[in-house]
């Protein structure tokens, strides 16, 4: 069995991109995460030591995104995924990763990938 915690639209700012003035400037990327894990001892004990602590994780996300730039989503997604999982509650993560002002020569709303990751305990 597997519960699903999820914090949506985490609002970031960092240099990621392919191109020179997306690494000098920046832009807001917004990352939203599902977490699969069993929230059953939590709920039986409510204790926050028996579950994710959604706040702790929060502030290691956006650390996460706000660090060290790479060219592309799918390489942040990736770290941000890994952040997720070290937690061994965890049994995977889907994590989708925003970027609303990406550089595209056309009237769109949003740039985004998902991906799923599981641990290896699992």
């Amino acid at each position: 069995m597997s519960d699903e915690l999820a914090v949506l639209g985490i609002e970031c700012f960092a240099h990621h991109g392919v191109f020179d003035f997306e690494r000098r400037e920046g832009q807001p990327f917004l990352v939203d995460l599902v977490l699969g894990l069993d929230t059953a001892p939590a709920a039986a004990s409510d204790d926050l030591q028996q579950t994710v602590d959604y706040g702790s994780l929060v502030a290691a996300v956006k650390t996460a995104v706000e660090q060290d730039p790479v060219d592309l989503i799918e390489t942040l997604a990736q770290r941000i995924a890994d952040v997720c999982l070290v937690d061994p509650r965890v049994h995977w993560a889907r994590v989708t990763v925003h970027k609303p002002d990406a550089p595209i020569e056309a009237t769109f709303h949003d740039v985004a990938l998902t991906i799923t990751r599981r641990t290896e305990r699992d």
